[in-house]
């Protein structure tokens, strides 16, 4: 397996994204040895990137991570058509669905952290899983010292080559950080956002079409549009002013 220091990367608003489509990502993360020590994988999109742009001190997080993909068509589209570097698109629910359905060994026990437990029967039937260890922490959990530690500690004690945190973001990143900070921990962390929930059928995604043409996004308003107007609508449109100053600045760079 190639070291992540030796992968090609493209730098892309502030981070430095590993150049790899869905399927060798997935094949590097499942070619990592069991006991080596926790790493985790974020899957920054416009959401992410935006806030990262808002709030400086959470890059940090994602600065730690062993791998970090790009997982907006949106971005990836705009970021090309501006003239910009550009990593490929490796989507984390598409990641996810690969390293369940294709790189976990007979009767592998995976940990999750996350998903409502009415969820979890459908997602182990659908996905053929062992039963996993799971947490699902209380709301606000990262605001809460002791709710935050103890869902560390859930980790520590249920070690997995494979660890899923479903908590939204950024206390997933938050989480993964956290783990990889006690220096306690093996295995991989995927920060997944509501893959789970998609691999589960409690929420639908788009048709394969709308995916590969960037309207995710859309489909997933259409569904939800309550509560993800205002992510898609007002929060992530910004991303846009994000990439064009900086094709600004790599020309006034250039000259």
């Amino acid at each position: 397996m190639p070291s992540v220091d030796a992968m090609r990367t493209v730098r892309l608003l502030g981070l430095d994204f590993a150049d790899l489509p869905t399927e060798a990502a997935a094949r590097h993360l499942a070619a990592r040895p069991p006991q080596a020590p926790f790493g985790y994988v974020v899957t920054p999109n416009a959401d992410h990137l935006v806030r990262l742009a808002r709030q400086p001190a959470l890059a940090p997080l994602y600065h730690g991570a062993l791998l970090c993909l790009l997982d907006s068509r949106v971005v990836g589209g705009a970021a090309r058509l501006l003239g910009l570097p550009c990593p490929a698109v490796a989507p984390g629910s598409d990641l996810t669905a690969l390293l369940l359905q294709q790189h976990l060994h007979p009767g592998e026990r995976i940990t999750i952290v996350g998903l409502a437990p009415h969820h979890l029967p459908a997602l182990v039937a659908r996905c053929g899983l062992a039963p996993p260890a799971h947490f699902d922490p209380p709301m606000g959990f990262d605001r809460d010292a002791g709710a935050f530690r103890e869902t560390v500690q859930f980790v520590l004690d249920h070690p997995a080559r494979l660890v899923l945190l479903a908590v939204g973001s950024p206390r997933q990143e938050k989480l993964a950080a956290a783990i990889h900070a006690t220096g306690r921990a093996q295995g991989l962390g995927l920060c997944v956002g509501a893959s789970l929930e998609f691999l589960a059928g409690a929420v639908p995604r788009a048709p394969g079409f709308m995916q590969r043409h960037g309207l995710e996004w859309l489909h997933r308003l259409a569904s939800d549009p309550r509560r993800l107007a205002g992510r898609y609508l007002r929060d992530n449109p910004p991303v846009f002013a994000l990439l064009l100053r900086e094709r600004l600045r790599l020309q006034s760079e250039n000259g």
